[in-house]
């Protein structure tokens, strides 16, 4: 129902009640700092905390991505909900008495305030029946099935709230609907009951004799279902179906009792069933979620990312063949930011294929967290895995895994990582013959070269390790035929020398304002004019923090080179690898003093550089789309593609024009 107008009165006293600290702390991860409280800002990906909560003020600022507001506001940005809502529910929580505007409506929008609410209500009364139904007679079997064959204790099955839903039909329907008088059609959108088919009137319960386990949201509110099979019915667990509550991908069973478990140890750990989760926090091991029985979702990700300073995730699957196509799925979602470092993934396969919940019935729980402790990584177990059963002896064998291998490296983007995996591989594919470990090794180094000159040819703004990147620069005879303009039929070499000049551009003009405070203000406005960004992930980090610092501790533009640069290395202190890509920058040689002396003539070289590569490349798309009109005989998008490259063609000569420098520039500025 729509929500009526609320009195400004009640606005005033909920934002005097509600603490911003408390509200906030109930979604992120909070550690004092001074008189504030910094965390990491839900509103974009971040490593290192930038996200102040002012008690004082009662403010959250985010020095990263410049959220900001009151703990309306967060709640508002946060959960995507109306002021209304919010207030409403702050109020609740904070034993506001609610005023309308209108005051006839001020009962009505106290008895049920908004759809949400109604539905959460909802879900907690069903809870308590479920839970209520397990001490009845008709729970005594599935009460011995959790005590003896789970072996759960009173404690946790309380804990959990673990239930039992009757066998009958409409045991449910009927407390709800008939006794408790909500109507069916809100029962039904909670997903507790469906209406009959095949032409007959009424509703009849989804869940019936199962186990029933409460899925809770972060703040520990009931949302949602899943429910296991006491006979032979299938499914043997049956989840809710996706709500205005409950949203299956974004959901982690038990992450609302394991959140603060998992900051403490700064590691997560994730299983697959909701057993083997409660079984763990039995054993002490609160640090377990459960991913309902999905492929880890990014979102899933994230939400765990916020309790980690580590960024520490282990995956915990069965260790069967479902497990593994399960881990597989996984590390498919995510693998993304683990080859970027963004998590640091782990996967651990229990021996003898048991899941954590049947290793524990035989095992300490020292004995499980050692074997946390020795995870494999997720490229160890993925290389674990294209072993499993191949006789490398076998040459096709041998070829096959080689593929899979390359294809691995090949995504790997941390020169660290890199090299070791590549040493690593190459012992593997040698069989133990040490003298043959460097040739292989060579020869995966080659073949990685090769795949990313392929890739970088298709796109040429992609960030390539160090160590590729040094392979792929070009060679001398490469240079000679540049300057003879005899090199039309290297695409890949021209793709890598693009980047070589975007990178070299990008590096001079963050040189410039690292050195050289009187040119920050052309560097900042040409950027803004031309709403350039650095392309390469290294420069754009480096940018990113150069902001950050600036307004963190209040500098001005005219601040001393030295003291910026000492704020970036105090920053720079947790990500080493972006450390080593940009550090040289900091630094200023023959080469680069030069530049600083003709700054201007940099900046506008540099801009022109950068301006000339993405004109490039939007020419050749205006190219590719003119020659497919002309070939479908589409007369007027032809001439409006040719017109787009004309234009474009004329445009890179005024850029090459700019990237010159002439007599008249040496005269103007000092060469040194």
């Amino acid at each position: 129902m729509q929500v009526p107008r609320l009195h400004p009165e009640t606005i005033e006293e909920v934002k005097q009640r509600a603490d911003i600290v408390d509200v906030i702390s109930g979604r992120v991860v909070l550690r004092k700092r001074g008189k504030e409280f910094v965390g990491l800002c839900p509103f974009h990906d971040e490593k290192s905390p930038s996200f102040t909560v002012s008690p004082g003020k009662q403010m959250y600022y985010c020095f990263g991505c410049g959220a900001g507001g009151n703990a309306f506001k967060f709640l508002m940005e946060l959960e995507k909900r109306p002021f209304s809502e919010v207030v409403l529910e702050l109020a609740k929580n904070y034993q506001v008495p609610v005023k309308t505007v209108e005051p006839e409506h001020r009962q009505e929008l106290q008895r049920q305030i908004s759809l949400r609410e109604q539905l959460y209500e909802i879900s907690a009364l069903t809870a308590n029946f479920y839970e209520h139904a397990l001490r009845q007679t008709q729970g005594e079997e599935p009460l011995a099935y959790l005590k003896s064959e789970r072996q759960l204790s009173e404690e946790t099955i309380q804990q959990f709230q673990l239930g039992y839903a009757p066998q009958g039909w409409e045991a449910l329907y009927s407390y709800l609907v008939e006794q408790k008088n909500y109507p069916a059609q809100l029962v039904e959108q909670a997903g507790l009951i469906v209406p009959r088919k095949n032409g007959g009137s009424g509703y009849y319960d989804r869940f019936r004799n199962r186990i029933m386990i409460p899925i809770r949201d972060t703040q520990g509110r009931v949302i949602g279902f899943g429910g296991r099979a006491l006979g032979d019915e299938q499914p043997k667990y049956l989840n809710s179906p996706e709500t205005e509550l409950f949203d299956k991908g974004k959901t982690l069973f038990a992450l609302d009792t394991a959140k603060t478990a998992i900051s403490k140890a700064d590691r997560a750990v994730v299983v697959e069933g909701y057993f083997d989760a409660i079984a763990l926090h039995a054993a002490g091991i609160s640090n377990a979620v459960a991913s309902l029985g999905t492929a880890l979702s990014l979102n899933q990700v994230r939400q765990l990312l916020r309790y980690t300073d580590s960024k520490q995730i282990i995956l915990n699957f069965d260790a069967d063949k479902a497990g593994t196509q399960a881990a597989e799925r996984a590390i498919g979602e995510i693998e993304k930011l683990a080859y970027q470092g963004e998590v640091q993934l782990r996967v651990l396969n229990i021996p003898d294929g048991k899941d954590a919940d049947e290793y524990l019935k035989t095992y300490s729980p020292e004995q499980y967290r050692e074997l946390l402790e020795n995870a494999p990584l997720w490229l160890d177990w993925q290389l674990q895995q294209m072993l499993v059963n191949q006789d490398l002896k076998q040459a096709d064998t041998s070829q096959q895994v080689t593929k899979k291998i390359i294809n691995l490296l090949t995504n790997i983007t941390d020169d660290n990582q890199l090299a070791h995996y590549l040493q690593k591989c190459a012992e593997i594919l040698s069989k133990g013959d040490f003298r043959l470990t460097k040739m292989i090794a060579e020869n995966l180094l080659n073949q990685v070269v090769s795949d990313w000159a392929k890739r970088q040819s298709q796109d040429e703004s992609l960030t390539m390790p160090l160590l590729i990147r040094n392979k792929l620069k070009p060679n001398k005879q490469y240079k000679k035929q540049r300057a003879s303009g005899e090199n039309k039929n290297s695409k890949s070499t021209l793709s890598a020398v693009a980047r070589s000049l975007l990178e070299e551009a990008e590096a001079q003009l963050l040189q410039i304002y690292l050195h050289c405070p009187e040119y920050r203000q052309d560097v900042r406005e040409a950027i803004e004019a031309r709403d350039l960004q650095f392309s390469l992930s290294h420069h754009r980090f480096l940018w990113h923090q150069i902001v950050n610092s600036e307004i963190l501790h209040k500098m001005s533009l005219q601040v001393a080179p030295s003291e910026l640069i000492l704020k970036l290395q105090d920053s720079f202190i947790e990500y080493p690898n972006q450390l080593n890509q940009i550090s040289h920058l900091f630094h200023l040689n023959e080469f680069s003093e030069r530049n600083v002396y003709r700054a201007p003539l940099v900046i506008r070289s540099a801009l022109a550089c950068i301006e000339q590569i993405i004109s490039m490349k939007r020419r050749r798309i205006a190219l590719n789309m003119w020659e497919k009109a002309k070939a479908a005989s589409s007369g007027e998008e032809a001439i409006e593609y040719h017109q787009l490259f004309c234009a474009e063609q004329e445009w890179l000569k005024e850029l090459e024009r700019l990237r010159q420098v002439n007599f008249y520039d040496l005269t103007s500025v000092p060469w040194g």
